[in-house]
């Protein structure tokens, strides 16, 4: 389920969620992060010891994010510095964030905006975007998710041995005690199931539902994960050498279409057999 935590001790709002095979997640850490355009990713382009991608301009776009482990976490989600949920700045650690249970998969389609409704993300430039609304413009172009384990319950106390649960029931019966068992102590409480609401969805865009819920979660104090995606326009990623330009493209292209061999024949003579 999808689901938002507030700072520690952690609430969270949940929402809707897709489950999600192990196999189908393609990322080597604990969480996989992906932006969709039309519901495909975009291409990831490493470079400047960072990974891009490659903004597609005034296009609506959502984040899908996958739990790739076999406990609950909380992700805090950052679109150009801001919390997807309340826009807020500051540390991960304290942010609000969204609850994936295990080997699940959520998408956010956009900021939230209230219990009920989110408004979409999309590509624009700085001076239309919502941290320029806000005043907030120190981090645009990045998107960034740092993600944080549930703490599991301790487990219950082991019970007494057979043979000493034996001789104490004796002992019992002969002084004239009830042999009823004693309990073996309290049982970890069932982790808290996850919720489950509607997918959600960089401007800040049309007004779409988005229902969430708030749960309280404990979490562990390090992460488990920290992914960190920038973006740019074709232009700038040129600019910054991540991407070729588009004569660099041409050369390259007629380069990748060369060929040591065609069809056999002798060399020509430039003095034509003289």
């Amino acid at each position: 389920m999808k689901a938002l935590i507030r700072t520690l001790p952690v609430f969270l709002i949940a929402a809707a969620v897709l489950a999600a095979s192990p196999a189908l997640a393609h990322k080597e850490d604990a969480l996989s992060l992906d932006v969709l355009v039309n519901g495909q990713p975009l291409g990831e382009i490493h470079g400047r010891n960072a990974t891009y991608i490659e903004a597609v301009r005034h296009a609506e776009y959502s984040l899908r994010l996958t739990n790739r482990t076999d406990r609950r976490m909380a992700v805090a989600v950052a679109v150009d510095g801001l919390n997807t949920i309340d826009a807020k700045t500051g540390s991960a650690g304290k942010a609000s964030k969204w609850v994936i249970g295990p080997w699940e998969t959520i998408t956010i389609e956009g900021w939230q905006i209230g219990a009920d409704n989110a408004r979409k993300f999309f590509f624009t430039s700085e001076d239309s975007s919502y941290g320029a609304w806000l005043g907030k413009t120190t981090n645009l172009g990045v998107i960034e998710a740092v993600a944080y384990r549930e703490v599991l319950p301790p487990p219950p106390p082991p019970s007494q041995p057979i043979l000493e649960r034996e001789q104490k029931n004796s002992a019992r019966m002969r002084s004239g005690e009830s042999s009823a068992p004693r309990s073996a102590g309290k049982a970890a409480p069932a982790p808290t199931e996850s919720l489950d609401d509607d997918m959600a969805a960089t401007g800040i865009g049309r007004k779409i539902d988005h229902r969430v819920t708030r749960v309280h979660l404990q979490l562990e104090s390090s992460p488990a994960a920290h992914v960190r995606l920038r973006y740019e326009y074709r232009q700038q990623l040129v600019q910054l050498g991540v991407l070729p330009s588009i004569e660099d493209e041409r050369a390259l292209a007629r380069r990748e279409n060369a060929t040591g061999f065609s069809d056999f024949d002798f060399a020509p003579d430039p003095w034509g057999g003289k």
